[in-house]
């Protein structure tokens, strides 16, 4: 039998836990307590699928009525209050707070490693579309290089879908200790690069190996270290001159999926 939750109501904008989210995402962090600012009901879902720790979940007045009776922790707004703090142009009134996953190298370089290696991306959409499509790929793990946009981005953690609550990674790692961990993991090193005829073609490669795959920022590209390391490779295109970062990630992770006969 569900455990009913403890319900509790906010209606100032002055309350500790509505300044500290306004805090969080205002800074693209996780909150003090190290909890990811998950908006949606979708992210909801998705964590209590993953089994994630969720201590808190607030809901506005409107939407209160649809969260599930096993959560531990309620705390409802009035509406107004509410979309002072959304991060969405139309809210669906739910902002789980999530414990994150602890995870390890071990993890990330799992076996048959595919690791993807954001280098530089800003945008926090394209770093959580190239999470999910980690995820849907069967990619082991990322690694976010420091100067990349953060996984505790509530954008990155809407575009990721989930995934970040299931997918390996570990983040702030400065290019040359990302340089060393590659060697040390002893994977072949892949740079997505935008086609212009010389570099390997993805369906070319064997992407079968233990692998990382390196995807760079979108207005700069991958970093010197990092791409004096690895291996380009880019998928063909006709009539434009590059891919988004998180498209050609997909399509890079797609034909590693489809060599290892799992697609």
């Amino acid at each position: 039998m569900p455990v009913a939750p403890r319900i509790e109501t906010i209606t100032s904008a002055a309350n500790p836990l509505v300044k500290e989210l306004r805090r969080a995402i205002g800074r693209g962090s996780l909150t003090e307590d190290g909890l990811f600012v998950a908006e949606s009901f979708h992210l909801l879902e998705e964590a209590l699928r993953s089994g994630c720790e969720i201590p808190v979940v607030l809901v506005s007045e409107f939407a209160a009525s649809r969260v599930k009776d096993s959560l531990p922790r309620l705390v409802v707004l009035p509406d107004a209050l509410f979309q002072t703090i959304s991060t969405t142009e139309a809210s669906q009134g739910v902002i789980a707070l999530v414990r994150p996953p602890k995870w390890t190298l071990n993890q990330v370089f799992a076996l048959q490693s595919l690791v993807v290696v954001l280098d530089g991306i800003q945008d926090p959409g394209n770093a959580g579309a190239i999470l999910r499509a980690a995820e849907a790929f069967g990619a082991t793990g990322a690694i976010f290089v420091k100067g990349t946009v953060g996984p505790q981005h509530p954008k990155t953690l809407r575009a990721a879908a989930g995934s970040l609550f299931r997918l390996p990674h570990v983040t702030s790692l400065e290019p040359p200790a990302v340089s060393e961990l590659l060697r040390k993991e002893r994977v072949v090193v892949y740079a997505a690069m935008p086609y212009t005829g010389s570099e390997h073609l993805a369906e070319d490669v064997d992407l079968r190996r233990r692998c990382a795959i390196i995807v760079g920022g979108e207005g700069h590209g991958i970093g010197k270290e990092l791409y004096a390391i690895a291996e380009p490779i880019a998928v063909p295109t006709v009539g434009v001159e590059s891919l988004n970062a998180a498209v050609a990630a997909a399509v890079l992770l797609y034909e590693a999926r489809r060599q290892r006969g799992t697609a």
